[in-house]
């Protein structure tokens, strides 16, 4: 039973629940072929290597005899990063990038064994300058920065 809460075998089920829901989402998509690929093609193409690595992930945990595995995994980093992320994916429409950055960051950084409001405010600055670099000048993509003003 142990081995069934290693860290390595929720990754392989993570990664195998990915591929599943991937290519859930992608199910209208039209596939195509090799030579001519369709909108769908790309996406179901890495669903299945996610679905495979992970089951590769899984099954080397399950008949892995190493003691280091069969630690039960943190649940707060895992959690953090994930309410992060949806916290990002509701405000960057509302709020804009750099909000939704700070939100990300400052959730995310919460998960960590140590927490430094210095490096979480550098990570910040760093992390919303090369956005704004990356994305809205060389990319030059139509997203707000900060909604209704940039």
């Amino acid at each position: 039973m142990s081995r069934l809460l290693s860290k390595d075998f929720l990754s392989g089920v993570m990664f195998i629940a990915f591929g599943l829901g991937a290519l859930y989402l992608g199910r209208n998509l039209q596939m195509g072929t090799t030579v001519r690929m369709g909108p769908g093609y790309v996406p179901h193409m890495l669903a299945y290597i996610m679905m495979s690595l992970g089951g590769i992930v899984a099954v080397f945990a399950l008949f892995s005899s190493s003691a280091e595995r069969t630690e039960a995994p943190k649940w707060k980093p895992i959690t953090m990063v994930t309410v992060g992320i949806f916290c990002f994916a509701f405000l960057f429409e509302r709020a804009g990038l750099l909000p939704a950055l700070v939100v990300l960051v400052l959730i995310a950084s919460l998960g960590g064994e140590e927490f430094k409001i210095t490096e979480v405010i550098g990570a910040m600055v760093v992390l919303s300058i090369l956005s704004v670099l990356v994305f809205k000048v060389g990319l030059g993509m139509n997203i707000s920065v900060l909604y209704g003003v940039w």
